[in-house]
């Protein structure tokens, strides 16, 4: 027992010695290989930079430059990785690495196809130009400005200042509604009038209050200004005018600065806008059918 004992430990030793001569022997490789790792991760930030500025002359968008600029980068770390194993003289493991790519990739893409599957459709959405940076944007019931696109997700900001994250194939395969395709953004409110009021004076009223209050609007040829409906305690109309902004926060307040001037010009015309009542008949002789003769 004593003896194999010894003779495990002789080989262990002999095996530990070994190991350190090989590290001795490859500490100028080591120390070679993680200087060009060093230097390779340098390299690829500013090859990174490099690319940025190439395309910056470009006609690209912004999140297809941030891909190739990514991509590119990727590229040089693995190339870095190869020259790296070749200097360690693992040429066996390059091989079986190389070897096993191909089963590994395979295992991995079943593994991550639901990751994948937003890869590849950030490229897609980083490539086309019906949304870029900077559009309001309406996807899957998320609203907000396009702050960022990347392999993962296209994230937005609400007008609440809250951050959305939308998965790239939800974004891509659900319909995208973008507010910023045009120049302008119509506004659209809707209020009511009481039945006493003079129709004419209300449109006219109307159309004043808004041309007095935004600047883009020359006349009322520029306002639509249409009678909706008789409503049960009102009579109805729609109003529209654009504006020059589109972003549906400025719409927003476009809206509120037009409701509270027409809500100031009504009151400042005697001009009543109903709110919802009801009004109850009594039959004349309802007092003497009263059982208890009260």
């Amino acid at each position: 027992m004593e003896l194999n004992i010894d003779e495990a430990w002789k080989k262990m030793t002999k095996r530990l010695v070994s190991w350190a001569d090989n590290l001795i022997v490859n500490l100028p490789n080591i120390i070679l290989a993680m200087i060009v790792f060093t230097l390779v991760i340098l390299l690829s930030k500013y090859v990174t930079k490099i690319t940025w500025k190439l395309l910056e002359k470009s006609s690209l968008q912004k999140s297809m430059k941030n891909l190739i600029a990514k991509l590119i980068s990727i590229m040089v770390i693995l190339a870095g990785l190869f020259l790296v194993l070749g200097i360690l003289d693992l040429s066996k493991t390059l091989n079986t690495i190389l070897a096993g790519a191909g089963v590994a990739g395979l295992a991995v893409g079943l593994a991550l196809q639901g990751a994948l599957t937003n890869t590849y459709s950030g490229i897609v959405l980083s490539y086309i130009r019906h949304i870029k940076f900077g559009d309001w944007i309406e996807s899957n019931d998320y609203e907000g400005e396009v702050i960022d696109i990347d392999l993962r997700a296209v994230t937005i900001k609400q007008s609440d200042n809250n951050l959305v994250y939308i998965p790239n194939k939800l974004v891509l395969e659900n319909p995208i509604r973008n507010f910023s395709t045009t120049a302008q953004s119509r506004v659209i409110l809707k209020c009511g009038v009481s039945y006493s009021s003079n129709l004419e004076f209300v449109r006219d009223l109307v159309c004043q209050t808004i041309i007095s209050n935004f600047e883009n609007i020359g006349d009322a040829k520029e306002i639509i200004f249409l009678y909706t409906e008789f409503g049960d305690s009102s009579i109805n109309f729609e109003t529209r005018f654009w504006i020059k902004s589109t972003n549906a926060l400025e719409v927003l307040k476009a809206k509120t600065v037009a409701m509270i001037a027409i809500k100031k010009a009504f009151d400042d015309n005697g001009i009543n806008i109903p709110f919802p009542i009801r009004t109850l008949d009594f039959p004349e002789n309802f007092k003497n059918n009263d059982p208890t003769g009260n």
